[in-house]
């Protein structure tokens, strides 16, 4: 017999402070009713679907986001393919052919304000009517419980694109961060003495934070490496496209075509043009010093 499964259902961008709490719940009834804790997530985002909207920037790739969920306790990540079959598909159909025949639902963990179904016409009402009729149990999360953590994943998305990370970071309940393999740059930085490793993060729609230079670090070979990562153009030497580049600080090691997971900790500055290269390194020089000052305090 399929494992019987405790749900909750939701695209959890971020996996914030205010989705934990929903999700611990989910874990700790799981606990007690001897149940499978399960998150039903949806994948591309509905409006990159319905509206063609490739301008959406998401907190996490996929990957990460299962990650995330699984760190917190989940076992099942269920990923359901956002199409518009799936957009069309009635509230009755949803229910009983991918909740319950599909998933084996036996309890679903949800907001107040969930909708769902073909236009997002039922809602929770609607959903304990199935419930009756399909033998499983609804716990519906109050207005109260989630007005009480004011935290959302566009309030996340604003504060890394004016460069609050800690205000971010403490609406995430965990540092901000990007995953992207190390290529080959242009080498402009070790001319300059600051050599740096290029990021490059395959997924589009992964939120970057605006540009400027940041405080960051990163686990390498088991090691906790902090760096300044530098996001933008660099207009001192008239390039074109953005980049992403972190200098990181005693480190020397060779590590082109590792994937780095970077976490962002404070934002320095924004991104300027200097008259000359060494106009541009004495700047790069009192970043190194402030960012050091900050990590001083970080380990205080």
């Amino acid at each position: 017999m399929k494992s019987e499964k405790i749900l909750t259902i939701g695209t959890f961008d971020g996996v914030h402070i205010g989705h934990q709490k929903i999700l611990k719940r989910v874990v700790a009834l799981a606990q007690e009713e001897d149940l499978v804790p399960t998150v039903l997530t949806l994948f591309p985002h509905p409006r990159m679907v319905l509206q063609k909207d490739n301008s959406i920037k998401l907190l996490n790739t996929i990957d990460e986001r299962i990650q995330l969920l699984k760190n917190l306790g989940i076992e099942e990540v269920i990923v359901k393919e956002f199409t518009k079959e799936f957009a069309n598909l009635s509230a009755k159909d949803y229910v009983e052919h991918i909740l319950v025949d599909e998933l084996n639902t036996k309890q679903i963990v949800i907001g107040y304000d969930h909708h769902f179904g073909k236009n997002r016409s039922a809602n929770i009402d609607d959903l304990k009517v199935f419930a009756e009729a399909f033998n499983f149990k609804v716990e519906e999360i109050s207005a109260q419980e989630i007005q009480d953590v004011t935290v959302s994943s566009t309030k996340i998305r604003n504060a890394l694109n004016n460069g609050h990370i800690e205000i971010a970071n403490s609406y995430l309940g965990y540092n901000y961060f990007i995953s992207g393999d190390v290529v080959k740059g242009k080498g402009i930085g070790r001319t300059l003495d600051y050599p740096t490793a290029n990021i490059d993060i395959k997924e589009s729609y992964k939120l970057i934070p605006r540009d400027g230079v940041y405080v960051v670090k990163s686990e390498i070979e088991g090691l906790t490496i902090y760096g300044m990562m530098n996001i933008g153009t660099n207009p001192t030497v008239d390039g074109k496209t953005r980049s992403i580049e972190v200098h990181f600080f005693d480190f020397d090691k060779d590590i082109y075509g590792e994937t780095l997971r970077i976490e962002f900790l404070h934002w320095l500055r924004s991104e300027q043009k200097f008259e000359n290269l060494e106009a541009l390194k004495k700047q790069l020089s009192n970043d190194m010093t402030d960012a050091l000052e900050h990590i001083k305090t970080i380990n205080a």
